[in-house]
């Protein structure tokens, strides 16, 4: 790409269509890549300027465009009045540092069945096991996310899905 845009630098969108250009010269231009994603140019500009939020759809066609699965998360995570309150968003490490994540994620995982196991013999949650069981919900929070991490991964590297 000759010229970098200094009004979009930070917008997700420019820097994965950027980082699709790297790869893919079609991408190195607004233009072109409006074309392939099938939006108009200056939508395109737009979006990546932070002047107009994109379109669920136009999201996912960017994501698939520039095999940056990532972008759909973080749209969701970020802009998604749903998703803000639901979805957390990943970051897309190295393979081995990705799977180190969830393996230590994952090694107290035989305390949390247990734990779990013993809040749930009773059929409700008292007072007394609110603070085991949020701490329960954090850890398979931290496992969710590591495992969405991993997932983007190998969609994006190894075209999975």
């Amino acid at each position: 790409m000759s010229k970098k845009a200094t009004k979009a630098a930070n917008n997700m969108y420019y820097l994965a269509r950027c980082e699709a250009g790297e790869s893919n010269p079609d991408f190195s231009s607004r233009e072109k890549a409006a074309e392939l994603i099938g939006i108009d140019r200056t939508r395109l500009a737009r979006i990546e300027l932070d002047t107009i939020a994109p379109y669920p759809e136009e999201v996912k066609a960017m994501s698939e465009a520039y095999n940056t699965p990532e972008l759909c998360n973080s749209y969701c995570a970020r802009e998604c009045p749903i998703g803000q309150n639901s979805v957390h968003e990943v970051t897309i490490d190295d393979f081995d540092r990705l799977a180190l994540k969830v393996l230590g994620s994952l090694k107290d995982i035989d305390t949390l069945r247990a734990s779990l196991i013993s809040i749930s013999e009773d059929g409700y949650i008292d007072k007394s096991e609110q603070a085991t069981f949020e701490s329960i919900l954090d850890s398979l929070e931290k496992i969710s996310t590591n495992a969405k991490a991993l997932q983007l991964w190998a969609i994006k590297n190894i075209q999975l899905r």
